[in-house]
């Protein structure tokens, strides 16, 4: 590694002049993995290195961190010195498992950059191709004290005419988590677990689910009819990005009169109760049939 690499940090958003412009999206995965890795580290280690895979778009605009490992390091006089032969053995099982994901960079906990992070860009762009490495840091101790996933992602760029490995420049990029619908219902099931005592979290029935969002839902609509009713009183300052954000939402919603919406609703939740009912039978069932094999065994 060299040991003059230059290290350049920008505060406000950029992209590398050589490249095009795109956007990085997590996977909550990712976080767990990092905050896994963090966690479980040795005492005598103020942070955590690993790779980050995933998959690109055809034309580079848009990227997708999937997956995560961990890389073993040292740190030899503020050098950060990384395990070759496990980096490469993990990546060829990670290959043999996940093969349409490749190395988009590499991540570190802390909330600051540091001049040591720069040589390493260059191990990663070995198998990052034409592309620049990315670079994700992770501020673990606001993720594990606040809700802020304390997460920055940077790419690099060529200072000057300098062929040195190591002599670049970060260049912050847009990054936030990505997430379907089944994995945002898991997060905030774990979410919830912060505020109890034992910090676990009992799984919701689908009518337990279904009371929730209801009541998600009239909260929004009461915080929605508040702010239109002071705003068209006089009382607070209209805002038009809110104004046509409303708009926007109210128009999606199809027009559907009391008396069938209220029919079709208590036909899905009569379906839905009929599931839940199944359920309960079937579970039932075989809590019955196994306590039968037991009494037979013996």
């Amino acid at each position: 590694m060299a040991t003059n690499a230059l290290h350049v940090s920008v505060g406000n958003s950029a992209t590398a002049p050589h490249q095009r412009p795109f956007t990085c999206t997590v996977s909550p995965v990712v976080l767990f993995a990092v905050l896994d890795h963090y966690l479980r580290r040795d005492d005598k280690q103020n942070k955590v290195i690993g790779a980050l895979l995933g998959v690109r778009s055809p034309d580079g605009t848009e990227v997708e961190i999937k997956n995560s490992f961990s890389v073993i390091h040292t740190e030899e006089d503020s050098q950060i010195v990384l395990d070759k032969e496990h980096y490469t053995n993990m990546h060829d099982l990670h290959q043999r498992v996940n093969p349409e994901e490749t190395i988009l960079g590499w991540y570190t906990t802390g909330p600051n950059l540091t001049p040591a992070s720069a040589p390493l860009h260059t191990i990663f762009s070995q198998d990052t191709g034409h592309f620049r490495p990315i670079h994700v840091t992770f501020d673990t101790e606001m993720l594990l004290k606040s809700d802020d996933m304390g997460m920055q992602a940077y790419t690099s760029a060529p200072v000057g005419f300098s062929t040195k490995p190591g002599d670049c420049m970060y260049l912050p990029v847009p990054c936030e988590t990505k997430y379907v619908d089944a994995e945002r219902s898991g997060l905030d099931m774990l979410a919830s677990a912060k505020s109890s005592e034992n910090r676990s979290a009992s799984l919701l029935s689908d009518m337990d689910h279904l009371e929730v969002a209801v009541g998600k839902l009239q909260e929004m609509l009461q915080r929605i009819s508040e702010y239109v009713d002071s705003v068209v009183d006089g009382k607070e300052k209209p805002n038009n990005a809110i104004g046509r954000y409303i708009m926007d939402t109210v128009s999606v919603v199809p027009k559907v009169d009391s008396a069938s919406f209220e029919k079709m609703f208590n036909s899905h939740l009569q379906d839905l109760l009929m599931v839940v009912y199944l359920a309960n039978m079937t579970r039932t069932q075989l809590s019955v049939a196994e306590r039968l094999n037991l009494f037979v065994s013996n």
